[in-house]
Formats: structure tokens, C-alpha cells, sequence
């Protein structure tokens, strides 16, 4: 399925282009930093990097802001609200909330994939009053399953 997504990007963005998909079975486009100067993100450390592009969903769509792996897995740096939900009605700049777990600081430069951005389709619920069904797990928690 393909749908359209109106973007606006920044003046201050428009080298930046246009996300797009890497390969042909990519799930996600790549988010780009909009920054002027280079940010050394610290270990322990969380800023919010600016994207420059704005997007207007259909409804029923949003768009999720995740992780890259390579970030992840080299440097420690992941999306801090991963995965960070974007709303149809949102129309302002999309940015992304990074933070450092690894154990050396971190430099984003400008036009650097900061993460990855992956359109989705949902169903809303309505929620109803009501008693629940019984089950063999029940309101037993965290490890209730055992494994």
C-alpha cells in the first residue's frame, strides 16, 4: 500500500531533500539533523534534534520516529521515546529526542541520519465500560507467564 505525504521542509533544510526510501523493501526513511553546528551529545546525555521538515498524515495514519541500528549498536545512541509517535494533526517541525548510553561522547553533524521515521496505519478503539473475562493468566504482571 502507498499513500500520499504532504512534507514542508525548512528553508534553512531544503539540502537536506526529501525523505526517501534507501531500498525497495526499506520499512523506514531516514531522518536527517538540522543544525548549524556540530552537537556533542555526551554519555548520559539527551538533546532534541531538529529535523526541518514538517508532514501532513491522511487520518488513520502516523507516522512512528525509531532508532537506527547502526546508531544503536556502534555509538549507543538511540531515539530516548522510541517509538516516538507523530499524529496525523500535527503540523509542526518533526524532532528527534536523542540520547547517549554509550561510554564516549557522541558528534551529530548537520545532514547526519539521526533516525529512522516509519508510516503506519491504525485502528482506534472504542473504549467501553465493562466487566472482564476471566483468563488463566489474569492481572498476574511482569515474568507472571514464567518465562
Amino acid at each position: 500500500m502507498q499513500i500520499d505525504v504532504k512534507i514542508n521542509i525548512d528553508n534553512s533544510a531544503t539540502d537536506l531533500g526529501l525523505p526517501f526510501y534507501a531500498t525497495s523493501g526499506a520499512a523506514g526513511v531516514d531522518l536527517k539533523a538540522n543544525i548549524t553546528v556540530d552537537v556533542i551529545l555526551k554519555p548520559m546525555e539527551r538533546v532534541l534534534i531538529p529535523t526541518g521538515i514538517s508532514m501532513e498524515l491522511p487520518n488513520g495514519f502516523e507516522a512512528q520516529v525509531r532508532s537506527r541500528s547502526g546508531l544503536s549498536i556502534k555509538n549507543g545512541v538511540i531515539v530516548l521515546n522510541s517509538p516516538g509517535t507523530i499524529d496525523s494533526d500535527y503540523r509542526g517541525e518533526i524532532g528527534v529526542i536523542l540520547i547517549n548510553l554509550g561510554s564516549e561522547s557522541f558528534t551529530i553533524k548537520r545532514g547526519d541520519r539521526i533516525a529512522q521515521m516509519v508510516v503506519s496505519q491504525y485502528t482506534k478503539a472504542n473504549f467501553v465500560s465493562a466487566d472482564l473475562n476471566n483468563t488463566q493468566r489474569g492481572s498476574g504482571g511482569f515474568g507472571s507467564t514464567g518465562i
